[in-house]
């Protein structure tokens, strides 16, 4: 308000301090600083969704697309407005037909083709159930019905197309014309005609080419029938059987028997109802013949050239439309004819769609019978000679063609990098538009000729069942990585790209109306007036009108329609309508720039060719120097999995694409991710042994790879995952380093300098094991003992005194052993509950020991010999001094090994000490499981049997209510006691074979010590105290000390060997005065034995007291009862004097 009051004229002389300029530039600068903050926050977003996961993006992941086809919501009628409403039904009905054919044709491609191509993949062979390729076929009954739908619905537009054609060209003087048809020719239509017929002619080569379908069609239909034959047992309604038989019967007629083009080319055309003549409208006849030669002369000069686009599939629409003319009219043209032969020459086969080839020499000779006739065989036969020889040349010329490809693309690639990302200025505007329109086609030209030669050449091989050689499917490949490069590089420069296609579209739009302009100034320029001028005047009008919007593909086709009228009557020269036409074909590819690309470098096809994946995957692996370009070939392999999407035969599409994605992911592993991992541990294994000259590493010599490359790769992507070679290669290297260094840990060095040199050498950021360098604590784990006890008990070896277990033998250079400290960190690890458990296996493994001891014992060669010993023993104790004599042990010993021997040359006798030994071993085992606990909890001794009162463990158990694998236990240890009981009678005889058993037992101790000082030492020990634990315990458990003591046993071994030792000191006495050295030597060695012998006896001896004590053996078991006896009574006298005493 106080602004207002302000006088005028003081305004004008006011005082300007400057403030206001400087408060705006601090505004400016700080406006500046946002932009250039916020610009490289875009920046970095752009980076990290651009380099930082992988060269090659994925084009279903981007996070933001640019659509570049021109759309627009106007209908055809309402594009089509001209004041001549004749010529606006005309172009109405045909450009409705048209884009009706587009629509189908989309389908086709879309749905139908690969619903059929992909049926019966994605199932193993190997575990195909019985019935599936039935349940297959059923779930794809309602996918043929819709196939079936649309067939029909192409037959109709076939059939309203012919009709429309023949209205406007009728040949009837009588009836009135549409419009005036001299000079006009709708070619666009009979090329939309052609596309049609050839989406009908994939359909039957699909079919033809569709083994399994027709097998698992042919089982579906004898499982209905014997459906037929017992509708209730598959609770199906009788009367729906019948139309459902008449359904796939209909099916069948109409998709399965390779009909459906034949078909639509026998339907009647001719219909009263309709009034339209088709068969016998001349004119009709002639523009059509007319139509088809002109559509050929056109594509004829650019088929198989390197400038060729769609020809090959004009081609296939020319062949159908020829088939269609001669079934309509019955007349063949025989110059036409030959001449569409003549082009299977330098195109022999042309890729329908997939995997799908399709030979036009063998189609024009099945469907035209007439014309074949009249050609001679030998053309004919020439003809498919062509087809090898094409494929031989294609061989020879493939390493060339990848050359020259290569060059051409990557120049092209170096053109589309250098286009600017900013608009140029004024003049060089138009000059810089057409340059980019003209590398954008020419990217669009070498896609087109790289995929023609690809999908050809593989194909072909394919259908013939030619064998390729690697250097082809090695070019091939090439080419499908130059193919994806060509994709990329369009979608790299997608932003370029985008801001282009519109200001070309319109250049190419104002061009093509100076030209249609200058010809309509002709037109109104001649004053004579006739309708035929009328005509050609809305047309051009109409083209202009169409022109002047967006080029959506409805304009496009309008445009062309209009001027298949607007060109009659000479309005352009020749020099003028050629230049038009090629301003309309660019604007046709602009338009569909991204449509015609993804169409172009689609190579869903490799899916039925992924056989040559470990070829390729093998040579990237050989040169491993571009190993960057397997992210193309990757990116060409996902090109099927939207196809694969429209799978009908399988209840989700996600089950062939897992099935896909396994083979292509085992394929991967096996030939390149698996092989790079065992070459770079091979060479860093080398590198760091080089001291031990394994073998020549000389570059110069063997070659050197270098398998840095795969390192620098960016992660792959292929479905939901991506695989980082460098991260891959790093895993298996720490995780086979670690389980190597703890199965060796005294490797850790070697394993620290491998880590150090994959760092050093290939940039791998390895983790460190983090392992100890060393261990005291190794030994068996307790658990890993119990459960193999009957291998542990036969491969180690007890030392009573240490309380150690040492292994009998071993491959390494060293022995494992056992001690108290090793089960005591066992019972550490697993807790003082392992303790009872581990004593129950014990026992079960004794269980089973001494059922062969019984048997042994219950033998009656052995039997009869102990009791003969006894009764010997009885008879003659008194005058051997109660001593069991020494010879009649030895004697026994031989008499064993006079039953027979093992293999490996060991007595009955000998295998019953081993038994004896590893029934000690277990005892030992026991006791130090004792020892442990005892070293961990001084009051887990719980578990040891108390021997003064044997009570029932199974009934005990019970009434503790344990669970049923502790009663079983403690069941096993009551037999186990039992030993004493008249069942087990034969076993009193026990005590009588120890003496045989120590003699054997000190032979074979001897022989094994013998060993040690021995260069083999296999079967080399210094210790076997089991033996003396086993014979301990057994005589216990049956209480015969008493009885073995009676034989003096050790007492007879030591008078034995004294007065053998005494008469060899008498006889070196004798000796020495006659100086008989030999004598005297064998006398000394005799001696040496001798006292070898009575030394193991005594340890025996020691060990077996030792071994008494730890049993409480030198007691009986009467005396043992007493004395507990006595210990309850003093007791209780105890406890009753001091309650008296309390009382007092």
């Amino acid at each position: 308000m106080a602004v207002e009051t302000i006088a005028p004229d003081w305004e004008f002389d006011r005082f300007d301090d400057g403030s206001q300029k400087i408060h705006t530039e601090v505004q400016l600068k700080s406006y500046s600083r946002f932009l250039e903050e916020y610009t490289s926050q875009l920046k970095g977003i752009e980076e990290a969704l651009d380099d930082s996961i992988g060269d090659v993006w994925d084009f279903t992941l981007d996070p933001i697309a640019l659509k570049l086809i021109p759309c627009e919501q106007s209908s055809l009628l309402e594009l089509i407005k001209t004041d001549n409403k004749v010529l606006n039904k005309v172009i109405t009905v045909y450009a409705a037909l048209c884009s009706e054919v587009k629509k189908l044709k989309y389908e086709a491609e879309t749905k139908f083709y690969n619903g059929l191509l992909f049926y019966g993949e994605g199932v193993s062979e190997s575990s195909v159930v019985e019935g599936e390729s039935q349940i297959q076929m059923g779930r794809f009954i309602s996918f043929l019905q819709e196939l079936s739908c649309f067939v029909s619905r192409c037959y109709e537009v076939v059939v309203s197309i012919v009709h429309q054609l023949a209205a406007v060209y009728n040949s009837n003087k009588v009836a009135p014309k549409v419009i005036e048809t001299s000079g006009v020719h709708f070619q666009t239509l009979y090329e939309h005609l052609g596309e049609l017929l050839v989406v009908l002619l994939t359909l039957d080569e699909i079919m033809e080419n569709h083994g399994t379908l027709k097998d698992h069609w042919k089982m579906y239909k004898r499982l209905l029938k014997s459906v037929h034959h017992n509708p209730g047992k598959f609770h199906i309604p009788e009367e729906k059987l019948k139309p459902f038989e008449k359904l796939l019967l209909r099916l069948e007629g109409q998709l399965l028997d390779g009909m459906i083009l034949q078909a639509c080319v026998e339907q009647r055309f001719d219909d009263p109802g309709e009034g339209v003549s088709v068969a016998k409208n001349s004119a009709f006849a002639e523009e059509f013949a007319f139509n088809i030669r002109t559509i050929f002369t056109n594509l004829e000069s650019k088929i198989g050239e390197p400038l060729e686009i769609d020809q090959r599939d004009k081609y296939a629409g020319v062949c159908c439309l020829f088939v269609l003319h001669f079934h309509i009219f019955r007349s063949v043209d025989k110059k036409l004819y030959k001449a569409l032969l003549d082009v299977c020459k330098k195109v022999p086969a042309i890729t329908l769609s997939a995997n799908i080839i399709w030979f036009p020499d063998t189609f024009l000779v099945a469907k035209v019978p007439a014309a074949a006739k009249l050609m001679d065989k030998k053309s004919l036969q020439s003809i498919r000679a062509q087809r090898d020889a094409y494929l031989q040349q294609r061989a020879l010329t493939l390493t060339k063609d990848v050359q020259s490809y290569y060059v051409f693309v990557t120049s092209w690639m170096m053109k589309m990098e250098s286009i600017p990302s900013k608009d140029p200025k004024g003049d060089k505007l138009a000059e810089d538009l057409s340059s980019r329109c003209n590398v954008f086609v020419q990217g669009i030209l070498y896609a087109y000729s790289i995929s023609s030669i690809i999908k050809t050449t593989m194909n072909m091989y394919m259908s013939m069942q030619r064998p390729m050689t690697k250097t082809s499917v090695k070019a091939l490949c090439r080419l499908v990585e130059l193919l994806k490069a060509v994709e990329h590089t369009f979608h790299r420069r997608a932003m370029v790209v985008a801001d282009s296609v519109s200001h070309i579209s319109q250049q190419l739009q104002s061009q093509a109306l100076c030209a249609i302009n200058v010809a309509k100034k002709r037109v109104v320029s001649d004053r004579k007036y006739s309708e035929q001028r009328l005509d050609v005047l809305s047309s051009l009008v109409l083209a202009e009108n169409a022109l002047s919007g967006p080029s959506t593909k409805e304009r496009r086709l309008v445009v062309s329609l209009a001027l298949c009228v607007g060109t009659q009557l000479k309005t352009f020269k020749d020099e003028e309508l050629l230049p038009l036409q090629l301003v309309l074909k660019k604007l046709d590819l602009i338009s569909e720039l991204s449509e015609r690309v993804k169409l172009q470098c689609d190579c869903g096809f490799l899916f039925w060719h992924r056989a040559v994946f470990p070829i390729y995957l093998d040579d990237v692996y050989d040169n491993a120097v571009d190993a960057a370009r397997v992210h193309y070939m990757f990116s060409a392999l996902r090109d099927s999995v939207p196809a694969m999407l429209h799978a009908k035969h399988m209840e989700s599409c996600d089950q062939l694409l897992e099935s896909y994605d396994k083979e292509i992911m085992g394929v991967f592993h096996e030939h390149l991710l698996d092989k790079l991992c065992k070459e770079i541990e091979k060479d860093l294994r080398l590198s760091v042994h080089t001291h031990l000259k394994l073998d020549d590493r000389n570059p110069f010599k063997v070659g050197m790879k270098d398998m840095a490359h795969f390192f620098t790769i960016k992660p792959i992507r292929f479905f939901n995952r991506f695989i980082d070679i460098k991260a891959y290669v790093t895993h298996y290297l720490d995780k086979t380093f670690y389980n190597l260094t703890t199965v060796a840990l005294h490797d850790w060095a070697t394993y620290s300098e491998m880590r150090n040199l994959a760092t050093q050498r290939y940039g791998l950021t390895m983790a460190e094991a983090h392992l100890p360098s060393q261990t005291l604590e190794q030994g068996l784990d307790v658990l890993e003992i119990m459960r193999n006890i009957h291998v542990f008990v036969s491969r180690f070896l007890y030392n009573l005194n240490n309380q150690i277990f040492i292994e009998k033998a071993s491959n390494n250079k060293h022995l494992n052993t056992i001690n108290i400290r090793h089960i005591a960190n066992s019972i550490r690890t697993h807790g003082t509950g392992i303790m009872n458990t581990t004593v129950n296996f014990t026992y079960q493994f004794l269980r089973k020991k001494f059922y062969i001891f019984s048997q042994f014992m219950y033998d009656e060669h052995i039997k009869s010999r102990l009791i003969k010993d006894i009764r010997f023993f009885k008879e003659t104790k008194d005058q051997s001094d109660q001593k069991y004599p020494f010879e009649r042990a030895e004697k026994f010993n031989r008499g064993i090994r006079k039953l027979g021997l093992t293999p490996d040359g060991q007595s009955y006798l000998d295998q019953f000490r081993q038994l004896i030994s590893q029934i000690g071993n277990a005892m030992g085992y026991v006791r130090m499981i004792r020892s442990g606990g005892l070293h961990c909890c001084s009051s887990a001794i719980r578990f040891v049997p108390d021997l003064e009162d044997i009570v029932n463990f199974e009934e005990l158990v019970k009434e503790e209510g344990l669970s049923e694998e502790t009663r079983r236990a403690a069941g096993v240890f009551d037999s186990v006691l039992k030993f004493r009981s008249a069942k087990n009678m034969h076993l009193r005889n026990f005590y009588m074979i120890v003496p045989p058993l120590t003699v054997n037992f000190v032979e074979h101790s001897i022989s094994c010590k013998e060993k040690l000082n021995k260069k083999n030492k296999s079967g080399a020990a210094f210790t076997d105290d089991g033996f003396a634990m086993g014979v301990a315990y057994i005589l216990k458990l049956l209480d015969q000390y008493l009885e073995f003591d009676s034989l003096h046993w050790f007492q007879a071994v030591r008078d034995k060997y004294k007065k053998e030792m005494s008469a060899v000191v008498k006889e070196q006495n004798v000796q020495s005065a006659s100086q008989d050295e030999k004598l005297l030597q064998t006398m000394n060695l005799t001696q040496k034995r001798l006292d070898v012998y009575l030394q193991e006896f005594e340890l025996l001896y020691f060990s077996l007291s030792s071994a008494r004590i730890f049993f409480r053996a030198d007691k009986t078991a009467a005396e043992e009862t007493q004395e507990k006896k006595d210990k309850e009574e003093a007791a209780k006298g105890s406890s009753d004097g001091a309650a008296e005493a309390s009382a007092k």
